[in-house]
C-alpha cells in the first residue's frame, strides 16, 4: 500500500500477500469435514481467526526481530517493513505483536469447548513458533527451518487442528490436505527468500536459499506443486473427489505450476519477484477453493 497513514502501515506490517496460507488450510478442512458429514461452522470460524492472527503476529514479529537483527537494512530490496522504515517504532511493534499473540491465545482458549485440552497445547506451541521463527537465540528462519515451519504448522498443524476441532479425529485425507497445502505454502517462502538472499546472506540469516543456492529453491518449489498434485492424485483414488474433477484439478496445477517456475527462474528484478510472491498467495487460495470445490461436489 502507498497510502501515508496509520492504518496502511499496519496492514502493510501484516503482509496481507502472505494471509492465503492461513486461510487455505482451515477451507480446505472445513470442507473435508463437509464432505464427512461433520461440518461445524463455528468452530471452523473461530478456527480461521486464530489462524489469521497467528500469522499477523508471526509477521510483526518478523518486522521487529529482522529489524533488531539487521537483515532489514538500506539494501533490501522487497517491500519495505514497517520498522525498518521508521514508520513503526521498533517497542510499538513489540507491544503489538504481544498483543496480537496474546489475542489469539484467547481466541484459541474458545476451541477447547470443541476439541479438549491437545489443542492448548497447538495453540501455545504456534505463538512459540511465531516468536522464535525470527526471534530468540535460535531464530528458526536464520538457521534454515524457516520451511519446515511453514510446513508444519501451515499445513499438517493448520488443517489437522481444523478438521478435528470439527470430527473430534484426524482422518488420513486431512493428512493429505495438510501435506498438499503445507507444501505450497512454503513457496510464498521460497519466493520470498529468493528475492533477498543477498541481504540474507550478508546478515547471517541461513535460508535454504542462502545454504543451497536458486537451483535447489526451483527444485523445492516445483517439488512442492507436484505433492499437490499427488494429494489430488490420492483424493480420487480414496473417492473423495471425483474422476474428471481431479484431472482437471491436475491440468490447473500443472499449468500454473509451471508458469509460475518460468517466472522463477527468468527473474531478473526485485519487482518481478515481488509481483511472483503475490501471485503465488492468490495461487495457494486459488487451489484452496478449488480443491474445496471438488470435496463438496463430491458429497
Amino acid at each position: 500500500m502507498t497510502s501515508d497513514s496509520a492504518v496502511s502501515w499496519w496492514w502493510e506490517a501484516a503482509r496481507p500477500r502472505t494471509l492465503p496460507a492461513a486461510v487455505a488450510p482451515v477451507l480446505v478442512a472445513s470442507a473435508l469435514a463437509w464432505h464427512d458429514g461433520l461440518f461445524h461452522g463455528a468452530a471452523a470460524a473461530t478456527c480461521l481467526l486464530f489462524a489469521v492472527l497467528i500469522q499477523i503476529g508471526t509477521n510483526y514479529a518478523n518486522d521487529y526481530f529482522d529489524f533488531r537483527k539487521g537483515a532489514d537494512t538500506q539494501e533490501r530490496v522487497g517491500p519495505r517493513r514497517a520498522v525498518a522504515a521508521g514508520l513503526i517504532a521498533p517497542e510499538v511493534m513489540k507491544r503489538a505483536m504481544v498483543l496480537v499473540f496474546s489475542v489469539a491465545f484467547l481466541v484459541g482458549l474458545s476451541l477447547l469447548q470443541f476439541g479438549g485440552w491437545p489443542l492448548l497445547v497447538v495453540g501455545i506451541t504456534s505463538i512459540i513458533c511465531g516468536v522464535i521463527y525470527t526471534g530468540g537465540p535460535y531464530p528458526l528462519a536464520y538457521h534454515g527451518w524457516g520451511d519446515v515451519f511453514v510446513f508444519i504448522f501451515f499445513g499438517l498443524v493448520a488443517v489437522g487442528a481444523t478438521y478435528f476441532v470439527q470430527t473430534g479425529t484426524i482422518s488420513g485425507a486431512a493428512w493429505a490436505c495438510g501435506i498438499g497445502i503445507g507444501a505450497l505454502s512454503t513457496n510464498i517462502l521460497i519466493v520470498n527468500n529468493y528475492r533477498d538472499i543477498e541481504t540474507d546472506r550478508k546478515a547471517g540469516k541461513r535460508t535454504l536459499v542462502v545454504r543451497w543456492g536458486r537451483g535447489f529453491a526451483q527444485i523445492q518449489f516445483a517439488a512442492a506443486h507436484l505433492a499437490m498434485a499427488g494429494v489430488a492424485i490420492w483424493l480420487a483414488w480414496a473417492g473423495f473427489i471425483g474422476l474428471w474433477p481431479a484431472i482437471s484439478f491436475e491440468l490447473f496445477l500443472i499449468g500454473v505450476g509451471g508458469w509460475q517456475l518460468r517466472r522463477l527462474r527468468s527473474s531478473t528484478s526485485p519487482q518481478e519477484l515481488i509481483d511472483l510472491l503475490g501471485a503465488t498467495g492468490q495461487h495457494l487460495a486459488i487451489v484452496a477453493v478449488l480443491l474445496s470445490a471438488v470435496m463438496l461436489w463430491g458429497t
